[in-house]
């Protein structure tokens, strides 16, 4: 898993900001070029299709339907270029386009690997935020799994179902480190074990039926992995490794987020560093949208378990970034960088992605280096996972809408996309690795094959497998608070229950509120009742305080629990 960024001299302010934003180069600046200046230039697009759209389907042309598509521009400022013939637009569209990539594919010959979803190690969760009080509910694809901590601190992990009658055990509790089912009081300990039914005879043994199937889990790292087949022995040596983790002195800022969408997508938009100046446009301290730009990308690695590569600004060729995607569905973008000093730094976006089933994934990001910004750590913890949330927030209407065009087109994405050479290399070389691998997948998009899924997904109205503190203290099952909706569209659903940091942050704020208003409430009223000038004084100004106390600490909430709206979108 390791590589070997180039080097480059760069102050440690801007090397830093590369900790927070998911593409290092568009937070690392090192020579910021001024804004381009852009003169409005009225086109004119003039399209006709070979044939209408069918009059029951909304028009998506696909690929073979764009090649029929007869597209000009033509701009006031000066006239139109001499039409080309088809042979020539064909060479125009190749020196854009990724095509493909080796002889076979040249002939329509399709490379097949050894490959098997099951035999793999994903990652669950992070350590630091698996309750030490409550089993939580996870899932791989259709596979729904139960994690917890037993009584001696070990983590154990079972398929989500109690023998008795199929009830999620996830929804249940811990007693003295064993697992109970809530349903009708049965316990397991290690192994999956029965050790207890309550309405069994005294004389009467368990039956060895009653017992779990168990999945083999292993702390990595500060990630929790699962190993998912059940006939193939764990191989510990394909837990990923990250080098840079280990560096001495590295930290990092790690959130988890749950999105309604297919992995494949969240892994397509993760390795797109294109959009990040478009669409996260001054959302942190570095994404500009006048810093759009044609992009270089050189593919270094092929195998059956993915690729990897370097990719940079065209505008600096010195600043080049490492990209590596490994198999199942981890995502790593590495750099390095040389201050005034000499010193090397390291630093990694790291994305480690889980499928949870058709139209939904979940997502451990974790962005660190060896050294941090002076100005980051005047900033707590939670400001950091609230924006990360923002910056799905921003993509997900574009993503879930790709998802379901996918799902409704069922062609593969060579039909669909028209992918660039400046910007779209990694999306192409992961949908071609598709093909190679997803036959020996429960469903797949590739490039050129596809594969749908052959059962419905399944729709949960009451979300399991929550903490179970906070299914008890909040109405996370959707009774009232949009807060708590049960929705993957809502930020405290797809982060909060999941962060020990930011749960903890949101209680703190609404405790603090509550008293604040308590305060603000009695000092008017004391204000009211009492006859000096300097007490009333004092007592206003300590209503004033207390009520912009209240105010901060509204804000607060609101931006750990509400989503990111467009300004052009809100009402």
């Amino acid at each position: 898993m390791s590589s070997s960024p180039s080097s480059f001299v760069s102050s440690p302010i801007q090397s830093n900001m590369a900790l927070f934003h998911p593409f290092l180069s568009h937070s690392t600046s090192l020579h910021h070029l001024p804004p381009t200046p852009r003169q409005p230039q009225p086109l004119k697009l003039l399209l006709s299709l070979s044939s209408p759209p069918h009059p029951l389907r909304p028009l998506i042309p696909t690929r073979k339907q764009l090649s029929t598509i007869k597209c000009s521009a033509v701009a006031d400022i000066k006239p139109p270029a001499p039409p080309l013939d088809e042979h020539q637009e064909e060479e125009e569209d190749h020196k854009v386009l990724v095509g493909p990539t080796s002889e076979a594919e040249r002939r329509g010959e399709r490379v097949v690997a050894d490959y098997d979803w099951t035999e793999e190690w994903y990652p669950l969760y992070l350590t630091q935020d698996i309750p030490d009080d409550a089993p939580l509910g996870l899932t791989v694809f259709d596979k729904q799994l139960v994690l917890y901590r037993d009584g001696s601190g070990e983590l154990q992990c079972y398929q989500d179902r109690c023998p008795h009658r199929l009830a999620k055990l996830s929804e249940g509790q811990l007693i003295d480190g064993r697992l109970e089912c809530l349903y009708h009081g049965w316990q397991f300990e290690a192994q999956g074990k029965c050790v207890k039914i309550p309405q069994l005879p005294a004389d009467a043994k368990i039956p060895k039926s009653a017992c779990l199937k168990t999945y083999e889990v292993r702390d990595s790292q500060g990630v929790v992995w699962v190993w998912m087949s059940q006939k193939t022995p764990p191989n510990p040596s394909k837990i990923p490794w990250f080098e840079n983790f280990a560096r001495p002195g590295f930290q990092d800022t790690s959130t988890t987020h749950e999105l309604p969408y297919d992995h494949s997508i969240l892994l397509e938009n993760l390795m797109d560093p294109a959009h990040v100046p478009i669409s996260h446009d001054r959302t942190d301290w570095s994404a500009k949208r006048e810093d759009a730009q044609p992009l270089r990308f050189e593919v270094t690695e092929r195998s059956d378990r993915g690729f990897a590569g370097w990719w940079g600004k065209t505008s600096d060729p010195s600043a080049k970034s490492f990209l590596r995607f490994e198999a199942p569905c981890s995502l790593q973008n590495n750099r390095e960088i040389v201050d005034k000093d000499g010193e090397k730094h390291y630093f990694s976006g790291l994305f480690l992605c889980r499928p949870t089933g058709q139209g939904k994934s979940m997502l451990i990001v974790r962005f660190g280096g060896t050294k941090r910004s002076p100005l980051a750590k005047l900033f707590p913890i939670w400001y950091f996972h609230q924006n990360a949330g923002k910056v799905f927030e921003q993509d997900m209407g574009f993503l879930s809408s790709q998802n379901e065009v996918l799902m409704k087109e069922k062609v593969p994405t060579k039909e669909l996309y028209l992918n660039l050479k400046s910007s779209d290399t990694w999306v192409a070389e992961y949908r071609r690795w598709m093909d190679k691998v997803g036959h020996g997948m429960p469903y797949h998009f590739g490039h050129s094959t596809i594969f749908l899924p052959k059962e419905p997904a399944v729709v949960e109205h009451a979300p399991a497998g929550f903490v179970a503190g906070v299914s008890a203290s909040l109405p996370a099952k959707g009774g009232i608070g949009s807060m708590h909706a049960p929705n993957l569209a809502n930020r405290y659903f797809r982060h909060v229950v999941h962060c020990k940091i930011c749960r903890n942050v949101v209680k703190a704020f609404q405790a603090w509120q509550k008293a604040l208003t308590a305060i603000a409430v009695a000092s008017t009223a004391l204000a009211i009742l009492v006859s000096g000038r300097q007490w009333k004084a004092l007592l206003l100004i300590s209503a004033a305080i207390s009520s912009a106390g209240v105010y901060a600490c509204s804000a607060a909430i609101a931006l750990n629990t509400t989503n990111f709206i467009r300004t052009h979108r809100r009402l």
